[in-house]
This record gives C-alpha cells, structure tokens and sequence, in this order.
C-alpha cells in the first residue's frame, strides 16, 4: 500500500491562511470568496500596477501615449 501524499499546501495571497491546492478548493489561491474579492477590488482600485517601462517604443516603432 501507498500512502496518499498529502496537498501541497500554499498561502492566500489575501490573509496568508493555508490553503490546500486541490481541485476541490473553489478559490485557491484563495481560502475564501472573501479573499477573493479583497484581492479583486485591489485591482480595480489601482492598488497593484504592473511596472512598466519609461519611454517603451512599441513594435511599430510608435512611442507609448497615456490618454487621459
């Protein structure tokens, strides 16, 4: 007989609680929907960017533009 290997587990981005990553966790990462949409509203308020880049040129060769 074989032992079961246990879940790995990992930490909610949201409150670092254990999450088992498994098919049955319906929002790993997340340890709850609450979790989930903490990290969502963050998003849409801008509290996480993805750096980029000053000055970028795209692959046409056009300069980035920010319209505001």
């Amino acid at each position: 007989m074989t032992a079961a290997k246990p879940p790995r587990l990992v930490n909610c981005p949201a409150c670092g609680k254990p999450v088992p990553w498994v098919p049955e966790s319906a929002f790993r990462p997340f340890c709850s929907e609450r979790c989930r949409r903490i990290d969502l509203g963050a998003w849409a308020a801008e509290t996480y960017r993805v750096p980029s880049r000053e000055g970028r040129t795209e692959p046409d060769g056009q300069a980035d533009s920010v319209e505001e």
